[in-house]
């Protein structure tokens, strides 16, 4: 049953997908916190980050994790090809329809009309995102890592992968506050 559930889920979601990775993550997240409830906002966040700082298409690597977490390796080939069979076939099909048709005015307008949806999408990933980072670290914390991150990324040219990975391995090796506690005991 969960297979079947793997593929529905990931299957809505390359169908769904449009503009690729970052557009469907806010699909991902509906499917594997909120309807299957296969993990919760901070795990989703966590493999989230993970595979922003992998190589590669970010849909495929969280559709592999995902299935592979859910129901092993068969749920990861599902995942998997459920999420990359829907757009290779709509790609051929969209491709070779646009393509005879790309001098008409209402492609682009097409095209133009969903990257405001998209942008829509992903605000509001981002703002349940600083919500619960605001509540698990603390707003004062959430605001400077969130300043700091823009000026990073965006001015600096700093790659995202860099960061995210350096921040994963500052909390793998900062001390907590328990660690300090036992190493005064």
């Amino acid at each position: 049953m969960k297979i079947w559930q793997l593929i529905a889920a990931f299957f809505r979601v390359g169908m769904l997908g449009y503009g690729g990775g970052p557009s469907s993550i806010p699909l991902v997240q509906k499917e594997v916190v909120e309807k299957y409830k296969w993990m919760d906002d901070e795990e989703f966040a966590n493999v989230l980050a993970l595979g922003n700082s992998l190589p590669g298409p970010i849909a495929t690597k969280m559709a592999g994790y995902i299935g592979y977490r859910v129901a092993g390796v068969v749920g990861m080939i599902s995942a998997v090809l459920a999420t990359i069979v829907p757009t290779i076939t709509i790609l051929i099909i969209l491709l070779t329809f646009l393509s005879s048709a790309s001098d008409q005015p209402w492609v682009n307008g097409m095209t133009q009309a969903v990257v405001p949806v998209v942008g829509v999408m992903l605000a509001v990933l981002t703002y349940d995102f600083l919500k619960k980072s605001g509540g698990g670290l603390g707003w004062t914390l959430t605001i400077i890592l969130a300043i700091a991150s823009l000026i990073l990324i965006e001015w600096i040219g700093l790659h995202p992968g860099i960061l995210i990975t350096s921040l994963l391995v500052f909390a793998l090796v900062k001390p907590t506050a328990k660690k300090q506690q036992e190493g005064k005991s």
